[in-house]
């Protein structure tokens, strides 16, 4: 039974979330567009909003990207740099610092989110849940630390790590590489992959519209005063 769940959550799991993902943002976006959109609350009490979203969002980004670099890259790029022992160390302390950071802003966001009365008269159920659902996704990615620190060498970090580039390019036995891994770690990769299954059906669609492109742009907007 366990050998079971751990093929069906760490082998197949993973591409029915990516799939609904996927499909439901799709979805939404063509027959309900007026949906996507992140609700803000700053309009109704703008105390606490400005420290915590900017803490949540600095340190949500630098906690995806940080994930999304160190599982995918192969073993012998970054061996060309670092060690194995070194790299989980750098993880550790980034993650740390960046994780204290959504740590703190996520604590303000919801804090304003359940107990301001007017921020909580308009708040969906679907609000509150998916911050909840993040907060604990944080929670348990601060509790792998200790649980890392116990394996100095690295290894639970290349095992995550091939497991996650296994199931990127879709090879087989990917489920294997975290069967023996703690339950921290499985309760953290299950809890992520379940946000990409809630994604679009969350304010979270709102990153996929993030203004990039203003970085970028050629000039600057010209406000003209009226004559």
């Amino acid at each position: 039974m366990a050998s079971y769940l751990n093929d069906f959550f760490f082998g197949i799991y993973p591409y029915l979330a990516i799939v609904v993902m996927v499909m439901g943002s799709i979805l939404r976006y063509d027959q309900n567009p007026y949906s996507w959109k992140a609700g803000s609350s700053q309009l109704l009490r703008n105390k606490g909003m400005r420290l915590g979203s900017n803490l949540f969002h600095v340190g949500i980004i630098l906690l995806f990207f940080g994930h999304l670099v160190g599982l995918l890259t192969p073993e012998p790029v970054y061996h060309l740099v670092m060690t194995a022992a070194a790299k989980q160390k750098l993880a550790m302390i980034a993650g740390g610092i960046f994780g204290s950071f959504c740590f703190i802003g996520m604590t303000v966001l919801i804090l304003r989110r359940l107990f301001d009365p007017r921020i909580r008269a308009t708040s969906r159920p679907a609000d509150i849940m998916i911050l909840l659902v993040l907060y604990v996704q944080l929670i348990l990615g601060l509790a792998t630390i200790p649980f890392s620190a116990q394996h100095s060498d690295g290894s639970s970090m290349i095992a995550l790590a091939n497991w996650a580039q296994h199931i990127v390019t879709f090879r087989t036995g990917a489920a294997d590489f975290v069967l023996h891994e703690p339950i921290v770690f499985k309760l953290h990769i299950v809890l992520g992959l379940t946000i990409f299954l809630l994604f679009p059906f969350t304010r979270l669609v709102h990153i996929l519209s993030a203004p990039v492109k203003y970085l970028f742009r050629s000039g600057y907007q010209i406000v003209r005063r009226r004559a």
